[in-house]
């Protein structure tokens, strides 16, 4: 199993999906205006604030792309080098977002699959975690873990990540910090904005497989351990 690199805590229902769905941004028409699905979302249990402009790059927004990954519709691929998450559509096309993936890339590879979905959840933070950080303590496991809200790590929706039935501890998780988009800052989940998250959540039902591609970093890493 996957050390945590975060994790959650109690259950919370999962209302309706939202029956709405924003204008997809094609990335082949040339036309990189500011998206309107980027706006303020006012119809949350908290109004998410729109994302700032400038801040998250044209090749991170959501997009409609030629699937480069050649999984069966359905599938959620990640790719932490390029720091991209696709959602395989029918048609030999996919939907593609942009990530924030852990500081040393994304330890952890392979197939999995979501166990089961959370909006708005309470965030724990693993023991380690707490070892290195102190401060968190108030967040523990023994206290009830960070209730939902804006500056909640895991944002506005979670994906649960199992391997054979198992908790990976790895989630794919919303974010309020937009500029953590396309970079590796995070504690080692898989982050989108808020934005995104929701709209992932919405298309994404239980049971859904995730295959996560192998970091350089990871790859280097291993070629060094098996020359030793």
């Amino acid at each position: 199993m996957a050390l945590g690199g975060c994790t959650s805590a109690n259950r919370i229902a999962a209302s309706a999906p939202p029956r709405s769905r924003p204008r997809l941004q094609n990335a082949t028409s040339g036309s990189w205006t500011y998206p309107t699905y980027y706006g303020p979302i006012y119809s949350e249990p908290f109004t998410i604030p729109a994302v700032p402009p400038g801040v998250v790059a044209p090749q991170y927004w959501r997009q409609l792309v030629d699937d480069p990954t050649g999984e069966q519709p359905g599938t959620l691929v990640v790719d932490p080098d390029e720091k991209y998450l696709y959602l395989v559509q029918e048609g030999g096309q996919a939907l593609r977002y942009g990530i924030g993936v852990g500081r040393q890339g994304f330890s952890w590879s392979g197939s999995a699959r979501v166990q089961y979905k959370k909006q708005w959840p309470t965030w724990t933070p693993p023991r380690e975690m707490i070892e290195r950080q102190p401060e968190l303590e108030p967040y523990s496991a023994a206290n009830g873990g960070m209730p939902p809200g804006l500056s909640n790590p895991l944002g506005a929706r979670a994906l649960y990540l199992f391997q054979d039935g198992v908790d990976t501890l790895y989630r794919i998780h919303g974010s309020p910090e937009a500029n953590s988009i396309g970079r590796a800052v995070s504690s080692g989940c898989i982050r989108l904005l808020n934005h995104e998250i929701i709209d992932l959540y919405s298309r994404v039902p239980d049971g859904t497989l995730v295959k996560v591609r192998p970091s350089r970093r990871q790859i280097e890493t291993s070629s060094v351990m098996a020359a030793l």
